[in-house]
């Protein structure tokens, strides 16, 4: 039986964007064993992954943190005897420990780096593709047939009950039409004004009778405070309160997500929600929604370049442009397409 490595990114969108290349190494390699290596925070993202049989966490800032931690890394890694790796990630760090580990096939994209230590250094496109593009054209290099390009998000049934109490508590039935609302984002210039969600919210609430939901991560909740203080009408709090899984089983219950560019939309993706995504500073081609779903991406022209890093800009013009009327209409194109 072949033993098959990949080497996974840091950021969890970005992982849930490895998924379809992930599906694809199994359905080309059926009978193989497949190990995923992959940072502790993004790990909850493949966890219940079927087409993965084992997960080697890396603990970079912990216990493999320095030398001494490296070398533990190479050990585990030799001693499980892996044939091949597929390097998602450009590392030169992570493809060392995998030559190290003495690996005899080591596939990724060719840096200058760190081209000596592959086997097979894959030229990058030149031209601009979707992440997942970028990650199947490993496989596709490879002679590997793509048959999905739909991400995945598994959600453990322990999860779907933990999330259907939670609504419980709330109030909240399998009969209620809700929205729930996302306004985090990693960056700051990621975010949609909070007083265009908290008016957004509020219309939805009174123009279709339905309930919002707030959610987002514990490093959110001063931001969904602020939001729920602005509006006239209660949403129901549930951010800080889910785990990744949790958060996932409610984007596949809602009605309808409005999202910043983040995980968190992306895990409403990959769980075919209706998603409304709005993006500013990132490019859609390269990072928005991707595969088959009900989604739309709202993105204003302002003549900035995108993808824009300038983490200082004061203005916010990208996100600032797109208006509360603007979500709403879609919305509204979504609850009618329901009510059909």
């Amino acid at each position: 039986m072949k033993r098959i490595l990949i080497v996974n990114v840091n950021w969890r969108g970005d992982v849930l964007f490895s998924t379809p290349f992930i599906r694809a190494v199994r359905e080309n390699h059926p009978q193989s064993h497949i190990a995923m290596f992959i940072v502790p925070r993004c790990r909850p993202i493949i966890e219940n992954n079927p087409h993965i049989d084992e997960i080697i966490t890396y603990d970079e800032k912990g216990r493999h943190k320095g030398v001494l931690g490296k070398f533990k890394m190479v050990m585990l890694l030799r001693k499980k005897g892996f044939d091949l790796v597929f390097l998602l990630h450009r590392s030169f760090t992570r493809t060392l420990l995998c030559y190290l580990a003495g690996i005899p096939q080591r596939i990724g994209y060719f840096t200058k780096k760190r081209a000596f230590l592959l086997t097979k250094s894959i030229i990058p496109s030149s031209t601009q593709m979707h992440k997942v593009e970028y990650f199947l054209d490993i496989a596709r290099s490879c002679g590997m047939k793509v048959k999905n390009k739909d991400y995945e998000f598994f959600v453990s049934e322990k999860d779907k009950r933990a999330l259907d109490a939670m609504l419980e508590e709330h109030g909240l039935s399998d009969n209620d039409f809700f929205v729930v609302i996302n306004p985090g984002g990693n960056w700051e210039l990621k975010r949609w004004p909070k007083e265009n969600f908290a008016l957004l919210a509020d219309r939805l609430i009174e123009e279709f009778g339905c309930k919002v939901i707030i959610s987002g991560a514990e490093s959110d909740l001063r931001l969904a405070k602020d939001i729920a203080s602005l509006m006239r009408r209660e949403p129901v709090m549930l951010c800080g309160k889910t785990s990744l899984g949790q958060l996932a089983a409610l984007m596949s219950k809602a009605n309808i997500v409005v999202s910043n560019d983040s995980g968190p939309m992306h895990i409403a993706v990959s769980q075919k929600a209706r998603t409304i995504a709005l993006f500013g500073p990132t490019n859609p081609q390269i990072t928005g929604p991707y595969g088959q779903g009900d989604y739309v991406v709202i993105r204003k022209e302002v003549g900035c370049q995108t993808p824009c890093y300038e983490l200082d800009c004061d203005k916010n013009r990208c996100m600032q442009a797109i208006e509360v009327d603007d979500v709403f209409e879609a919305a509204k194109k979504i609850v009618n397409a329901v009510k059909k």
